[in-house]
């Protein structure tokens, strides 16, 4: 299959238009085909003249869309590259984004065709764009082409980029919450990327901060979700979900409320309360595919991360396994599991059947706890110029007095 090379007798654009409507229209016979790609060729040529780049694109992408299953993949990549570059032509921001728009309805419209190439298309496209907002749409787009092509693991490493996306992309808050509601439904598929799934649905719930009662109805079932995630997950133990409005309006909501006082008893309570919970709730439960066992699991190593904070620096193994409601021998084997999962800093001492906490764990890590962490922050940093200041006081004391003795010396 021939690959289209632009050459200094034609236009590029005008090589893809030929090139794309003599395949287009070679079914139909040379005398059909001829003043069909004759035409087509005519208009191009008019609009390369007048400047009409968004007209020329339209033009470009019907033909071009005709023959994707017809040509190589290389060849596809080349005439869509000589198509996309048609956004470097035009200096008004409006006319580039028409045509980003026609350019990617034709690219998304049948995804399970050569998905990838068509992947790299808008990639491509996306890296000749200067204007912010236009990457952002391209980037969504990229992001339903993954999905509906089902080859979202050519996107996801895109996602460790995002704080500097956001912050070159310069998005709105409902731009926001689209974007991070879509990265977590596509990472919440990835058993391995339960952590990422559920921070960026964090991150949009957190756009719901300062919105009114009829916005906030809106994140309704997403933060019900977003509890669930939390609960499920076996390996995240601290959120600040009970801090986000979003959450919060769940508290005297007729349907979400058992949902909310279920993440209460995660966050706040000890196995205990979460057994009470489980013998009025079991059916609900189930329905969010939550597992009694591992529920149960999860609950005794936050109870244990609570005994660790109540201010004792020894917990005795029979506190443990009353709390835990477990027997004697199980007892060193969840303490060994809280410190797997880095949850306490603590040694057994098995003489005196205690663990010795050095260091305790808040459950809840909110707005309380980030105040204090940067208070005792500034008292480091405070202490640390003071340290720094009497070094250097010293310092020039100790060159000023071997100074003076030089000058004595002499």
């Amino acid at each position: 299959m021939t690959t289209v090379v632009p050459t200094s007798e034609e236009d590029a654009a005008l090589s893809v238009v030929r090139f794309a409507s003599e395949l287009a229209w070679a079914d139909a016979g040379p005398e059909v085909a001829e003043p069909q790609v004759s035409r087509l060729c005519i208009e191009a040529q008019e609009f390369i003249v007048m400047g009409k780049w968004l007209e020329l694109a339209s033009l470009m992408i019907t033909s071009a869309e005709l023959i994707f299953s017809k040509v190589s993949d290389k060849d596809i990549e080349s005439i869509f590259t000589i198509i996309c570059n048609l956004v470097t032509k035009t200096e008004s921001t409006d006319e580039v984004m028409e045509i980003v728009k026609v350019i990617t309805a034709k690219i998304v419209q049948q995804p399970n065709e050569k998905p990838v190439v068509r992947l790299k298309i808008l990639i491509n496209l996306y890296n000749l764009l200067e204007t912010p907002y236009c990457q952002f749409y391209v980037y969504m787009k990229v992001l339903t082409l993954a999905v509906d092509g089902k080859v979202t693991e050519y996107i996801i490493p895109s996602f460790k980029k995002m704080d500097r996306f956001l912050k070159d992309w310069k998005i709105g808050i409902p731009e926001q919450r689209e974007l991070f509601l879509t990265l977590s439904n596509i990472l919440k598929e990835n058993k391995s990327m339960s952590k990422d799934a559920f921070k960026f649905l964090t991150n949009y719930l957190a756009t719901f901060v300062g919105e009114d009662v009829h916005v906030l109805s809106e994140a309704k079932e997403e933060a019900a979700r977003a509890i669930v995630e939390f609960v499920r997950a076996p390996d995240i133990f601290q959120c600040d979900l009970l801090d986000l409005p979003a959450v919060g309006q769940l508290e005297k909501d007729d349907k979400y409320a058992p949902v909310y006082q279920l993440l209460k008893i995660f966050l706040t309570q000890r196995l205990d309360a979460y057994i009470d919970y489980y013998a009025a709730n079991s059916t609900l439960l189930k329905s969010y595919g939550l597992v009694h066992e591992e529920c149960i699991s999860k609950m005794r190593l936050v109870s244990l991360v609570d005994l660790s904070s109540d201010g004792s620096c020894q917990i005795p193994y029979e506190l443990i396994r009353d709390t835990l409601q477990i027997n004697d021998d199980e007892v060193e084997i969840w303490v060994v599991k809280a410190i797997t999962s880095k949850l306490i800093d603590c040694k057994m001492d098995q003489m005196n059947q205690v663990i010795v906490v050095s260091h305790p764990t808040d459950r809840v890590f909110g707005q309380h706890e980030w105040h204090a962490l940067r208070t005792k922050l500034g008292s480091w940093r405070g202490n640390i110029a003071n340290v720094i200041s009497t070094i250097q006081a010293n310092k020039i004391t100790e060159d000023g007095s071997q100074t003076a003795q030089g000058l004595v010396v002499r």
